[in-house]
């Protein structure tokens, strides 16, 4: 058993090779041209054929998109032009051999931190790498934990997966003998060449595992940030705001010990837990919230996208049985009330022994009306003139909301009777009143007329 899964794995790990042989080529992402060996649509057919394998063991390598960059100086100031290039995220030790010589290879040495922890179990085919390069502004900042060189390069990486809520910003230090030149980075950019290979170890790690979330008006949902760092007592600050607002919902100073805000827990922080709980969701509450940790130099941030998502509460004007007589002309509402974001399908249909369920083709939908909350109300409604015939006949009304998993229908049946029927009833019972007045009085009459 051993031995196939051996043979499975470096099967696996020789198609994405030849995948990232083939995409490195390209000039643009994604545009990726037939080789005259036809290599390109090999190894995609192989990806594919591999694609649900997951690795038993931490992942060895990633195929990444490097973005470089190269500014020019324009009458407007420094244009930046984004490059992506073909690149491997490897991980090992120094003097390691690449795993394609011919693409830029970030080997990642061993540390405290390893980003594969979170990607445990992961099928790789999920996975997005992007790697960037960071600026320090051209300052120097001793990193507590000693490199082989005095003084370092900063790359980012992010780490996205595709069909599970999980997100990761690493900062890669890359140690070097060149001091800053104390301009900014972009003057000066090392030049990285397809078949270097860049040393360098993981020194800080961001992940949050609610990317998106979604919830209700009056909960409390939480929105997950996590952090580690390379070395232990760092001077760290963490933040939480929404996007758009000057003011912060959370701040800590490790160095300082001040506090501003509320919503995570300063024990679970000191653990890197920066987790932020909501005090109570509004409809304001929607939007984009960055929770961000500043370790100088480096400043890492994560996106947290709150949607607030209120099922619609439906009630009819009438009750579960409607009594009309033959004719009579009443009016149905169906109402949805204080449901968020607006859009909402409501529909009346309507069934007797026989038929399947036509809809209503008379209702009409009134106009969105906004509540104080900034919820949203609408109703629909159509004016009904029974025949005898529709007695019996149920009437739906089916609300549909993103919020709902299913639709919510509320039902009425109909019983429709004859207005005759209520005439005869109606004179009967007056002859008999006048009937009995008569006799009251005659006997009136005839025992004054005995004494």
């Amino acid at each position: 058993m051993a031995v196939i899964h051996e043979v499975h794995q470096n099967e696996s790990e020789s198609v994405q090779l030849e995948t990232l042989r083939s995409s490195k080529r390209v000039k643009r992402p994604l545009d990726l041209p037939m080789n005259k060996h036809g290599g390109c649509l090999q190894a995609f057919i192989y990806v594919f054929l591999f694609r649900g394998i997951q690795s038993a063991g931490p992942i060895p390598w990633l195929p990444c998109t490097f973005t470089d960059e190269k500014v020019t100086s324009t009458t407007h100031g420094p244009e930046t032009k984004h490059i992506p290039r073909g690149a491997v995220l490897q991980f090992g030790l120094k003097g390691d051999p690449p795993v394609d010589p011919d693409t830029v290879t970030f080997l990642i040495t061993p540390s405290k931190l390893d980003v594969r922890r979170s990607l445990a179990g992961v099928d790789v085919g999920d996975l997005t790498c992007k790697l960037e390069r960071y600026s320090t502004d051209g300052s120097h900042v001793r990193w507590p934990v000693k490199g082989e060189h005095e003084y370092n390069r900063w790359f980012t990486l992010h780490i996205t997966h595709s069909k599970a809520p999980l997100n990761i910003v690493a900062f890669i230090r890359q140690s070097t003998e060149q001091p800053p030149t104390g301009q900014h980075d972009y003057k000066s950019w090392a030049v990285i060449r397809d078949h270097d290979t860049l040393t360098a170890s993981v020194a800080m790690v961001l992940q949050t595992k609610t990317p998106g979330v979604t919830s209700p008006l009056k909960s409390q949902p939480k929105l997950h940030c996590q952090f580690d760092i390379d070395h232990k007592a760092a001077k760290v600050t963490a933040r939480w705001h929404k996007l758009g607002d000057r003011a912060f919902l959370f701040n800590y100073n490790s160095q300082t010990g001040l506090t501003e805000g509320s919503g995570v827990a300063l024990k679970a922080l000191a653990a890197g837990d920066a987790t932020y709980t909501f005090p109570v969701t509004k409809v304001g509450s929607e939007g984009m919230y960055l929770c961000s940790v500043n370790v100088h130099p480096l400043l890492g941030s994560l996106t947290v996208n709150l949607h607030i998502e209120e099922p619609p509460r439906v009630s009819l004007n009438v009750d579960p049985t409607l009594t009309l007589t033959e004719g009579a002309l009443t009016k149905v509402v169906c109402w949805a009330d204080e449901y968020y974001p607006l859009d909402v399908d409501m529909q009346w249909s309507h069934r007797g022994s026989t038929d399947a369920g036509p809809r209503v083709d008379s209702a009409q939908l009134s106009s969105h009306s906004h509540n104080p909350d900034r919820t949203f109300s609408l109703s629909a409604f159509f004016y009904l003139q029974p025949k005898l015939s529709d007695s019996g006949r149920k009437f739906t009304c089916s609300v549909s909301h993103r919020a709902l998993s299913a639709p919510i229908r509320k039902t009425f049946t109909l019983i429709v009777t004859e207005p005759g029927r209520w005439i005869l009833v109606f004179n009967v019972v007056l002859l008999v009143v006048v009937l009995l007045l008569m006799l009251r009085y005659c006997f009136r009459v005839r025992r004054r007329r005995f004494f």
